[in-house]
């Protein structure tokens, strides 16, 4: 039997949302073991004079917790 516990992250990039996903993931695989899914709960953009300047994003990010 395996017990999971959930966290939240949240990652930005400038070149999109996926590669916003792509950070969050492999920074949260730096410090959690075993992680086997994560949930974009959240898409946010930031601006400035009138241009898209960040792309961020708030991950559910589930891991399984070890004996």
């Amino acid at each position: 039997m395996s017990v999971a516990r959930v966290t939240e992250i949240t990652a930005m990039s400038p070149k999109g949302f996926q590669d916003a996903v792509q950070e969050g993931i492999e920074r949260a695989n730096k410090t959690l073991r075993n992680v086997k899914h994560a949930w974009v709960k959240e898409h946010e953009i930031y601006m400035e004079n009138g241009q898209v300047t960040n792309y961020e994003v708030t991950m559910k990010v589930t891991f399984i917790l070890e004996d």
